[in-house]
C-alpha cells in the first residue's frame, strides 16, 4: 500500500524544515501525535535519529519506533518502522511550488511475513482512506505551525 499527500505552504523551505525536523516537539505540532520519546540521537545530522512515537489513529493509540534512513537538508527525510509483520517507510519532502513551497508525504506499507501478506489486500482498501486523512492532518498541522511562526517573524 502506498499513500500520497501533499500540501502548499506560506512559508520557507528553511521555516517548513524546522518545523518538520523538530520531532522531540512533534507532539506539539501535529494533534495526532501524543508523546514523543528520543532513543538515539546521532551527534550530526538526522540520519540515525530514533524515536518512540505514541498516537491515536482510527481511535486507537499506538506506539511505534521509528528511525530516519536517509536525508538532505531541506530537501526531505526517510524513516522506517517495523510492526505486525510488515515495513512501513516514509518520505517527508519539500518542493518549489509557484511562488512558495509545497510538503508532500508519502508512506509505503510492506508487508514481511505471509500473515501481514495475506491481511495486506483486506486491511490495505479498508485502511487506506483513513491513512490518507490521518496523513493529510499531520501535514495542515505542520502548515498551520509554520505560517504561524513565519507571520509571527515577519
Amino acid at each position: 500500500m502506498i499513500v500520497e499527500v501533499e500540501v502548499a505552504i506560506k512559508g520557507s523551505k528553511g521555516g517548513i524544515w524546522d518545523v518538520v525536523t523538530d520531532i522531540e516537539n512533534a507532539s506539539e505540532t501535529i494533534n495526532g501525535i501524543e508523546k514523543i520519546e528520543i532513543l538515539d540521537k546521532p551527534e550530526d545530522g538526522l540520519v540515525g535519529l530514533k524515536w518512540r512515537e505514541t498516537r491515536t489513529f482510527s481511535g486507537k493509540t499506538a506506539t511505534e519506533d521509528m528511525w530516519i534512513t536517509e536525508s538532505v537538508e531541506k530537501a526531505f527525510y526517510t524513516t522506517r518502522a517495523e510492526s505486525h509483520g510488515s515495513v512501513y517507510t516514509s518520505t517527508i519532502a519539500i518542493s518549489e511550488q509557484g511562488a512558495g513551497n509545497a510538503l508532500s508525504m508519502t508512506l509505503e506499507c510492506q508487508p514481511q511475513s505471509f500473515l501481514a501478506k495475506l491481511l495486506s489486500i483486506p486491511m490495505g482498501v479498508m485502511f487506506k482512506g483513513a491513512t490518507r486523512k490521518a496523513l493529510l492532518q499531520d501535514l495542515n498541522d505542520i502548515k498551520a505551525a509554520v505560517e504561524r511562526l513565519e507571520s509571527a517573524a515577519s
